[in-house]
């Protein structure tokens, strides 16, 4: 086999890859798309093209007979929230080890490493008490500050890596002019940052709405719920067979994500590609 052929081998096997995991992809997809047009509740009589195309599931989620609403304005607090806050506090801890010179520093850097080798399920029990505790459980202020303390780890290291790549001699020049440390961090480190920084404003806007194990521990009350816990008792209890609304609400789940991603689309590229380089 000579090189040529070789070469068209290869690209119908990154070809024959691609359309079997697009497969595999979109086609559940498809199903959900589909089942949510299609009338009545069951999942055994929809189809994938359905045959009597309807809105009414879609209708019904924005009723007064549904709590989808009030999940759904829950859903968007939480990830709001999560969003800016670590945003804010990774920026703010990133800046100290990748600026700043302290005892510690290392250790501190290793064990943020080490934390993020063990899974959530470790600590949910603790996370439990603790937010029982301090009267925060079934809320979604204790929710907001479990994923925030939880995605500080990872998303300093992310950050750090980024921030090691600006120049320090841009520091200097500023601090020559006068500027403090906080000068410093606001008008340079944090334009300068703006991939980056739109990477983690996206995982974790995107977590808490698609997050189902620690809402479902941590919040109890239906008028706390998040899109995820709701949804999942919206056809698990009170609507066991009601998939074909369960689909519509799902579907509906991508609308603030495909918002968000289209305003930072233009940070995202270069963000992923550059968080690693340093570090």
């Amino acid at each position: 086999m000579n090189q040529k052929q070789k070469s068209k081998v290869e690209v119908a096997l990154i070809y024959l890859i691609i359309i079997i995991t697009s497969i595999i992809i979109f086609y559940p997809l498809i199903w959900t798309v589909g089942m949510s047009f299609n009338q009545g509740t069951s999942l055994y009589s929809s189809s994938l093209i359905p045959e009597n195309f309807s809105l009414e599931h879609y209708k019904w989620l924005f009723s007064e007979q549904s709590d989808y609403l009030i999940w759904y304005k829950n859903s968007l607090i939480v990830s709001i929230s999560v969003a800016f806050g670590s945003v804010i506090l990774t920026s703010l801890v990133a800046y100290a080890f990748s600026r700043y010179q302290f005892v510690g520093k290392k250790n501190a850097l290793y064990i943020f490493l080490l934390l993020q080798m063990f899974p959530v399920m470790m600590a949910m029990v603790a996370l439990y008490i603790f937010l029982n505790m301090i009267g925060m459980l079934d809320t979604l202020t204790g929710l907001i500050l479990v994923y925030l303390g939880g995605q500080i780890p990872f998303n300093a290291w992310l950050v750090k890596g980024y921030f090691d790549t600006i120049p320090r001699e841009l520091d200097e020049a500023a601090k020559i002019d006068g500027a403090g440390h906080l000068r410093v961090f606001w008008s340079i480190m944090l334009p300068l940052a703006k991939p980056i920084l739109a990477v983690v404003a996206l995982f974790n806007f995107m977590m808490p709405l698609f997050d189902f194990l620690l809402p479902s521990i941590i919040l109890s009350s239906q008028d706390n719920y998040t899109l995820a816990v709701g949804l999942f008792n919206f056809i698990n209890d009170q609507f066991a067979n009601n998939f074909t609304r369960f689909a519509a609400g799902s579907i509906l789940i991508a609308v603030p994500v495909a918002t968000v991603y289209l305003f930072l689309q233009r940070f995202l590229i270069s963000g992923l590609t550059a968080g690693g380089t340093k570090g």
